[in-house]
């Protein structure tokens, strides 16, 4: 039985989503509370890494077990067991092929920033008080030139070994609003590290309004260097795989 997640996560308290030596990951944690529901050890493939201190509200992962589960039963079980600042919005039985990773054609991530004190954004979101003077048809504007196939390796953390920097952005825009302002963009894949260096450096760029040729030169160059640095990983969210 092949059996898809939707998971939610606060990722204030872990190492990001992916398992690693000597720091603890979301998906470590829920792969251990199936294990203990199911009593086997099983595989939990992630449509995707998500950096430490990233959250996400869609978090698409797939696991196989010889067990036919009871798949109500199961997610309240689940969502008992795992800690506090993560659960599973659904499950449902898959095909046997199908891999979250691999099957995923899109992912959609949001970038929030408020613009005040608030004690309920301040660990969601970046605190820029300037931005509520932003042209945000003129921010449209200059952020349109990062759709399309690219190499993205000016946007990339320089340790990123992956060789084929190509990214394909389907949509990107921001909306402004009164307290809480956000950031979108869709791409069929991301670089370690590269929606938190575009919104730095986007944002960078409308603050010292630099046109569309800082932008270019910052992709033509494909090196990190350039490019402004990262916004903070709390205000972003993987919000949506699409299949």
């Amino acid at each position: 039985m092949n059996y898809k997640l939707l998971i939610q996560y606060d990722g204030t308290e872990y190492s990001g989503w992916q398992i690693q030596n000597g720091a603890v990951s979301v998906q470590q944690k829920v792969s251990e509370s199936i294990d203990l529901l199911v009593k086997e050890k099983i595989n939990l493939i992630g449509s995707g890494r998500t950096d430490t201190g990233v959250h996400s509200v869609g978090q698409t992962a797939n696991f196989k077990s010889n067990q036919n589960l009871d798949l109500a039963k199961f997610q309240y079980s689940l969502n008992s067991i795992l800690p506090k600042d993560i659960s599973v919005s659904n499950i449902s039985k898959v095909d046997e092929s199908f891999h979250s990773r691999f099957d995923a054609k899109s992912r959609a991530y949001l970038y929030l920033i408020s613009t005040g004190k608030s004690p309920f954004y301040y660990k969601y979101s970046y605190e820029l008080r300037w931005f509520q003077d932003v042209d945000i048809s003129k921010l449209n504007n200059l952020s349109k030139i990062l759709i399309g196939k690219h190499d993205f390796s000016s946007f990339a953390k320089k340790n990123d070994e992956i060789k084929n920097k190509f990214c394909e952005v389907y949509e990107i825009h921001w909306h402004k609003g009164n307290q809480i302002s956000w950031f979108y963009i869709k791409a069929d894949r991301y670089l370690h590290g590269m929606v938190r260096a575009i919104v730095g450096t986007l944002l960078y760029a409308i603050k010292h309004d630099l046109g569309e040729n800082y932008i270019q030169s910052i992709i033509d160059a494909k090196d990190r260097e350039v490019a402004h640095e990262a916004a903070p990983a709390k205000g972003l969210f993987l919000f949506k795989v699409r299949y």
